[in-house]
């Protein structure tokens, strides 16, 4: 088939849904697809070496949702996209948050292909789509079918536009986190949290920095390892320059090809976000690289590790419940390697060769709905 995925972000900076189609676009290619990838970028293309990237549009940074969102808003894309749908003649077109401004949106006015969108967000309640609702209309009802990664996300886009939601999670590449050697430098005799993410207030990383500070003076072996873009919030660096504790690195942001050395140095991954996470990848990361986890209980995390089977949940934005659950992993390491094994279980069923298959069945079955006919039995135009 012919296929092009579609992203509203910035190609240039990592996130969960630019990461998505990348590993989604490699399965698709490995399997004889061809697939195109749109996307704004701030980078040009070949800075990236990312495979059948079309760049379309500069970003501009919005605030949204506790985090900070690069999308294009330029309206002059309408003719260079309308030109590349007729040159292509693409069978699907895979939109990915498709009513977020504004390239999702013009694909969607001049796609005359199947039209797939996929949810990623989930906000609790959104100050968009309320007043946005009835603009949109024209293009809800030119998606053909749509796709959520989670229980959470679906829930959350059904509030405002309700309608029939395959859940078709993110996956891993399982083999990519579980075969590299870790970094000899932190193979020092220390005990080593993890912390994987973007530097931001919902990321929570100020109350992972207050648990460790508790843990520091009963632990001073423990280190903390934080890895992700961006500045630490003022609240960690005060809590950090208050009690005076060591052991802090920064590492800031790695390339994808070196994350999983970072996850095979560490003993305990954390992940102390205080909301609006609609999945987890880096639960699934952790889980693929052999890790015990403590988590926040939030929607999107108890979709992907169960309590007391793959991780301990924690309430959020609760630095000593936090502090507790990474103390009875340390004192415990038959509970760390209970939790390791049973997330190395679990994780398999994320693995992309099922999650590519799975969204790759859901475009046959629109097809077969949307035309009429199977789709091997189209007569090529």
């Amino acid at each position: 088939m012919r296929i092009a995925l579609v992203s509203p972000y910035d190609f240039a900076h990592p996130g969960g849904v630019n990461d998505h189609i990348v590993s989604l676009a490699r399965h698709l290619l490995r399997q004889g697809h061809s697939v195109h990838i749109f996307a704004p970028s701030s980078r040009p293309v070949e800075d990236l070496g990312i495979p059948h990237l079309v760049r379309l549009g500069r970003p501009i940074r919005i605030a949204s949702g506790g985090s900070t969102a690069r999308i294009t808003l330029s309206f002059w894309l309408a003719e260079k996209v309308r030109g590349l749908l007729l040159r292509n003649h693409y069978d699907i077109v895979h939109l990915h948050e498709p009513f977020t401004p504004f390239l999702p949106l013009s694909v969607l006015t001049f796609s005359t292909a199947v039209n797939i969108g996929t949810f990623h967000a989930y906000h609790g309640r959104s100050r968009f789509y309320p007043w946005a609702k009835p603009f949109l209309r024209p293009w809800v009802r030119r998606l053909h079918g749509r796709t959520a990664v989670s229980e959470p996300a679906r829930q959350f886009i059904t509030r405002y536009f309700p309608g029939d939601y395959r859940i078709i999670p993110n996956g891993v590449e399982v083999e990519h986190f579980a075969n590299r050697p870790p970094l000899p430098h932190f193979l020092d005799g220390k005990t080593n949290l993890l912390f994987v993410g973007r530097l931001e207030k919902r990321k929570g990383l100020r109350y992972l920095v207050g648990a460790f500070a508790r843990l520091k003076w009963q632990y001073p072996h423990l280190r903390l390892i934080v890895v992700g873009p961006g500045t630490p919030d003022r609240e960690s660096l005060l809590r950090l320059s208050a009690c005076g504790v060591g052991d802090v690195v920064f590492v800031g942001g790695v390339p994808y090809a070196d994350l999983p050395r970072y996850y095979r140095s560490a003993h305990i991954f954390c992940a102390p976000a205080i909301g609006k996470e609609s999945f987890g990848i880096v639960l699934l990361e952790a889980m693929a690289a052999g890790l015990p986890i403590v988590a926040s209980d939030i929607e999107g995390y108890r979709f992907v590790v169960r309590h007391e089977r793959e991780a301990l949940l924690v309430p959020p934005q609760n630095e000593e419940a936090l502090a507790e659950g990474i103390r009875r992993l340390l004192d415990n390491p038959s509970l760390r390697w209970r939790l390791a094994q049973q997330g190395g279980q679990r994780v398999q069923e994320f693995r992309w060769e099922r999650i590519a298959q799975q969204t790759l069945d859901y475009y046959r079955e629109v097809q077969e709905r949307v035309l009429g006919v199977r789709p091997q039995e189209r007569v090529p135009a």
